[in-house]
């Protein structure tokens, strides 16, 4: 049986005591972001209470771009947030950069591959790395990341059984915020799209149209009809329909400001309300969008569905008696006269 010296106790016992306080942080930073209810405390909570509890350098996340989590955090979580403290990549990339997704991966080698998930524009200067994978109701969906200018901080046969701790509370909390946010969004966004539903639009539009009025500010609002939206729900099926409307939305999103204000009006309507906007600045993104739609058309299901849309755009008249109603009124009007042209020209001249 092996002797102990008074040294090898003393060695023993500051090994416990540094294991109990390490834990003791963990346990403080998880009950920390257990409390948060939405996106943007829950990301801001986590990578602070880490710097702060384990004095390490860089913290940040990594989100696979097509998952569920970045759909929902687009969605919730304010440009701003987003920037500051996610780094969205594609699958491709996170399993080059995880293979084996079980565990944490601790690294100190071949580093330079990290860079294609460092945020962009910071210059993290690190020798070692540790990768903890974090999922969304059982779908992986990304990693909770720490880098250190220590090449000992994080070397591949340290023990991760507390970092695999931190990940699976991690992914508790970000089930737990999605499921709230998504709750909570059932007011005032359509389910489909996540966009604002009708109500909440006209709420939002009725507000910017007072704001207007009493600093005399431009404002403008696009109504938009997707053309031949019928025939690919016929010929393609309604769950291409569906994904049809998922995709015009986001790159309706991806094209306004945050400002802006994005909405589902009915079926295949859509409606943009825009702040601080002329009627031709209006018609400028509108037609942006146009062309994008047209250079990058739908792929589902081994096809691939080109989409066009006709439009309407309106600004408060100055008149008196002009209400937000009106307003939508002469742009609905305006979208089914440009849609009725259209109609014309594909029809044969009879006679």
């Amino acid at each position: 049986m092996k002797m102990y010296t008074q040294q090898d106790m003393s060695v023993l016992i500051e090994m416990v005591k540094e294991n109990e306080e390490t834990a003791r942080k963990f346990f403080e930073v998880e009950m920390s972001v257990l409390a948060t209810l939405n996106f943007t405390e829950f990301f801001a909570e986590l990578l602070i209470k880490i710097r702060e509890k384990f004095g390490v350098p860089y913290v940040w996340m990594s989100l696979i771009d097509s998952s569920r989590a970045t759909r929902l955090i687009h969605l919730f979580a304010p440009q701003r947030a987003r920037d500051k403290q996610l780094v969205f990549v594609t699958k491709d990339i996170f399993d080059r950069i995880l293979p084996d997704q079980a565990s944490p991966g601790l690294f100190n080698e071949d580093l330079h591959r990290f860079r294609a998930i460092l945020p962009e524009g910071k210059n993290y200067i690190f020798h070692s790395v540790a990768v903890v994978p974090i999922s969304l109701d059982g779908e992986i969906t990304g990693s909770l990341n720490f880098a250190d200018i220590s090449k000992q901080r994080f070397t591949p046969d340290n023990d991760t059984s507390l970092l695999e701790q931190l990940g699976v509370v991690v992914s508790i909390c970000l089930s737990n915020v999605a499921a709230h946010e998504e709750l909570k969004s059932l007011a005032f966004r359509d389910p489909l799209t996540g966009l604002l539903n009708r109500r909440a639009m006209e709420r939002s539009l009725k507000r910017e149209f007072g704001r207007a009025l009493r600093y005399n500010s431009p404002l403008a609002l696009v109504f938009i009809d997707l053309d031949d939206f019928k025939t690919v729900n016929d010929t393609c099926g309604h769950d291409c329909g569906d994904e049809l409307l998922i995709y015009v939305a986001s790159v309706l999103q991806k094209m306004c400001r945050e400002s802006d204000i994005t909405a589902r009006y009915a079926g295949d309507e859509f409606v943009i309300v825009l702040p601080q906007t002329s009627n031709d600045e209006a018609e400028a993104l509108t037609r942006r969008i146009q062309q994008y739609l047209q250079e990058h058309p739908l792929e589902f299901d081994g096809k691939t569905i080109t989409v066009n849309f006709s439009y309407g755009i309106a600004s408060p008249d100055g008149k008196e008696k002009e209400d937000v109603s009106k307003m939508l009124k002469r742009a609905d009007e305006l979208l089914y006269e440009n849609k009725k042209t259209k109609e014309s020209r594909k029809t044969p001249t009879q006679g």
